[in-house]
């Protein structure tokens, strides 16, 4: 957008908050009990400053547990009532943000699924519409700035300033360690656009089993986020959704104690000043640039086989001269400078056709 974003600070709705924004609870509430169980422990955590619960929960396909409905909302209002926390869930349309604000819901959060169509956003923008209603966007499910940023922009033009972006990775485009891609240039992208708007992470969610949460966790950090959405559930192993990647409230503390807090302020001691975090997210995107690159060589790998198998040279000319000139305009659409990218492509393709060379005469 070109004008700046009168986004309120996470510290105005929340005054209560002196850490990073953490945002805990259950994937699903799934009976009155284990709601109120797992909120007591971790309001007893003060670095917890909202308790979440899936309520009406999307999936896939059908079959699947979609949420306790609508009764879930008063078991948040309990919790609430009991635990002083603010409570908030997904509303994935019209009906859901009626029923979520009639109920008094502090915070609302609108998912990938829903924030990939502008038709949705918009419904859920008609409901907020003048009220001082917290919500949150998660990016969509593909890795498009622009539709992350017209979903915030929507709940903007319906007069929101209480509004948080939540990373919570994008759909893989190939097998990763984690459920869904992490694509931190994404949301370096949104930084960038719209630098009013504070943004935390959702590792639960990117990650999909327990062992990624605090390498993610710690990442969302050493890239300036502003805080975290992790699910915590009483007893993980009864989940009747999402029960890999869900913590138990011991088992989240001691990830919330492993974690170092990184700040921007100069005055810090973690970091001197800006300069640290960019080079913290150099180094992320850098590690995902190999990784990527590593992904493509085993592309090249299997087409040098199957070359061979076909008898067919390594080199084709006529593919290579017409990738250099795809590459090339991209790059100068992307705002890349023409001879970088032209070097770049021409030292991958090469060594692309040396590793398919060496596989036409070694055999393998």
């Amino acid at each position: 957008m070109e004008r700046k974003l009168e986004i309120n600070p996470i510290k105005e709705w929340l005054p209560q908050i002196n850490n990073p924004l953490l945002i805990a609870g259950p994937c699903s509430l799934e009976s009155e009990e284990q709601a109120l169980s797992t909120a007591r422990l971790l309001a007893k955590d003060h670095r917890v400053f909202i308790y979440r619960g899936g309520v009406w929960k999307p999936r896939t396909r059908p079959g699947s547990f979609e949420g306790i409905g609508s009764i879930g909302l008063k078991w948040l209002r309990m919790v609430r009532e009991e635990t002083g926390l603010p409570v908030g869930t997904e509303v994935a349309n019209a009906q859901h943000t009626e029923e979520a604000l009639k109920e008094g819901i502090d915070v609302l959060w609108i998912g990938a699924r829903s924030t990939a169509s502008p038709f949705v956003v918009q419904e859920i923008a008609d409901v907020v519409k003048g009220s001082n209603a917290v919500i949150m966007v998660k990016n969509p499910v593909n890795p498009d700035v622009q539709l992350w940023m017209g979903a915030i922009e929507r709940i903007y033009q319906a007069g929101i300033r209480n509004i948080v972006a939540i990373h919570r990775g994008f759909t893989p485009f190939s097998e990763t360690k984690y459920r869904n891609y992490p694509n931190w240039q994404t949301v370096i992208e949104l930084r960038r656009m719209m630098p009013e708007v504070p943004i935390i992470c959702d590792p639960s969610h990117i990650a999909g089993k327990r062992e990624y949460l605090y390498e993610v966790s710690q990442k969302a950090f050493d890239m300036g986020l502003e805080g975290l959405m992790l699910e915590s559930h009483i007893d993980p192993s009864c989940a009747l959704s999402d029960k890999e990647q869900q913590l138990t409230p011991a088992d989240l503390a001691k990830l919330l104690d492993r974690l170092v807090i990184r700040h921007e302020s100069a005055d810090n001691p973690l970091f001197e000043n800006q300069l640290e975090v960019l080079r913290n997210r150099i180094d992320a995107l850098d590690t995902e640039l190999l990784e990527v690159l590593s992904s493509r060589m085993d592309i090249v790998k299997e087409i040098g086989l199957y070359k061979k198998e076909h008898n067919v040279t390594a080199l084709q000319i006529n593919r290579w001269a017409q990738l250099m000139d795809a590459r090339i305009k991209l790059g100068e659409k992307l705002n890349l400078n023409r001879t970088f990218t032209q070097i770049l492509f021409q030292l991958i393709h090469e060594d692309s056709v040396r590793m398919q060379t060496e596989i036409m005469d070694n055999g393998n």
